[in-house]
């Protein structure tokens, strides 16, 4: 399982300008080639690393996500459509927990990894995961809450099982989460495929070996996922070991943590606010509608997953790019840069609709046996709304790198409040027509809300530099 993307990716390819970028010739240690300005000869000095690092970047984020579409898909085959819906809504809430993570432990990680602590990496690391365990009892307390919860109050089709099965998942994939972005930080790709290779192996052949013993259920895949996940973490870990120098000292988990926290509490509003409209209406679905329409979102919904995980891999290289830039470069590099990434992410998603839409009957056919056929045709208005949050993504990246999480939030909040307004009534009048265009209101407000923000921190920014350097 991979860090999963909002539909339409609030969090994580872009044509890189080519222009003069003064890179460090090494990252804690590893060489990175030289970045030399291009018009001097150097261009493939610049291109090349770029080339082979993003190379294993698309790598690691296609097996880990490619996983993670496959499990999907075998288990909306092999599952019964209620036991599905079970399993698309306690995935909404591993997705919740992953975001909560993200936006405290593995955003800020990317950042100031590769600043402030970049030369006490191995230090920081020991401290990150101790925060890991720690962030971790809160969480699995919530979990273990909402299982006893969901038993009592008589839920059927193993929704209890699979929460439970959350609450096992969760902590493994993310540490197994936090070895890959160390992996980023050093700009070390390469080794974070390699592990991805391995989790992909363990998962997909332990997911087989489930159903032919006729174990699998929605608890016993997140446990899978579980073992998969603790299995490659450790190979990570024991590599980052033998590789990170031990350099100076971090500060101490505690001071860590202030930091991260005053980093990430508005990246996790913006994540949250991301995430309502995302998820919520898995389980708005099973209680207007039944059980099944909540499979049946998700069935729809997995198709949005390959343009969104190639969006989530750069995206792990674009966020301390586009942080580098805008140290360096001020307002009008970054925005250059906001400008690229949206017109490659578009482009990308209209060429992948394209292809997929006059596809639909035979590709549902495919991928799940005859099941779902009869919102097959739901699939072009699942795309409009993918290809608008699309266009979102390169001011969001950029809006993080210029550290302005609560900008963001603002612009997703507003756009989540748009979506419930319609959303909700929608569902339960319209039932998965409504949920589907209850969450493209989202797609497209959170696209007008983001490039009005974006637009505004640039000129203001802009406006107080000469003040600031007089």
């Amino acid at each position: 399982m991979n860090v999963p993307v909002l539909k339409g990716a609030n969090t994580r390819i872009e044509s890189v300008q080519l222009s003069a970028i003064p890179v460090a010739e090494s990252v804690n240690g590893e060489s990175f080639g030289s970045m030399r300005d291009p018009s001097q000869g150097h261009i493939l000095g610049w291109l090349i690393p770029w080339i082979r690092k993003g190379g294993f970047a698309l790598l690691d984020q296609g097996l880990i996500s490619g996983s993670n579409f496959i499990i999907s898909i075998l288990l909306a085959r092999w599952l019964m459509p209620e036991q599905y819906g079970s399993y698309a809504i306690a995935f909404g809430v591993f997705v919740l927990v992953v975001l909560v993570y993200q936006s405290l432990v593995l955003e800020p990680l990317a950042v100031f990894g590769a600043s402030a602590y970049s030369g006490s990496l191995r230090n920081y690391l020991g401290s990150v995961v101790r925060i890991h365990f720690l962030l971790w009892v809160p969480i699995a307390v919530l979990l273990g809450v909402s299982v006893i919860v969901t038993r009592m109050s008589g839920s059927s089709s193993g929704l209890s099982g699979a929460l439970g099965g959350v609450m096992f998942a969760a902590p493994c994939v993310l540490l197994f989460w936090l070895a890959r972005g160390t992996f980023y930080v050093k700009l070390s790709s390469a080794s974070a495929a390699a592990g991805s290779a391995v989790y992909c192996t363990l998962a997909l052949a332990g997911l087989y070996l489930l159903y032919r013993r006729g174990w699998l259920s929605p608890f016993t895949a997140f446990l899978l996922m579980a073992l998969a996940a603790l299995a490659t973490a450790g190979v990570l870990f024991f590599r980052l070991r033998k590789t990170l120098l031990a350099g100076g000292k971090a500060p101490a988990s505690w001071d860590i943590w202030g930091r991260h926290w005053r980093y990430g509490r508005w990246a996790l509003a913006s994540c949250i606010a991301g995430w309502i409209p995302a998820y919520l209406y898995y389980p708005l679905l099973s209680s207007f509608s039944g059980m099944a329409q909540s499979g049946q979102l998700k069935a729809l919904t997995n198709l949005t997953l390959p343009l969104e995980q190639a969006k989530a891999a750069m995206s792990l290289l674009l966020l301390p790019y586009a942080a580098g830039i805008y140290q360096r470069e001020g307002e009008k590099g970054v925005g250059s840069v906001a400008g690229k990434i949206t017109f490659l992410t578009v482009a990308a998603g209209i060429v992948y609709w394209s292809i997929l839409i006059p596809l639909k009957g035979p590709l549902f056919h495919l991928l799940y046996s005859d099941r779902y056929l009869e919102v097959a045709h739901f699939l072009p208005v699942v795309a409009l709304g993918s290809v608008f949050y699309s266009a979102a993504f390169g001011a969001a990246v950029v809006l993080r790198a210029m550290d302005s999480p609560g900008a963001l939030f603002g612009a997703f909040g507003v756009a989540t409040a748009f979506s419930l307004l319609v959303g909700i009534p929608a569902t339960k009048m319209f039932g998965l027509n409504g949920a589907i265009w209850g969450s493209n209101i989202a797609d497209i407000a959170s696209l007008v809300t983001a490039l009005i923000v974006l637009r505004y921190k640039l000129a203001n920014k802009a406006k107080l530099a000469p003040d600031c350097v007089g």
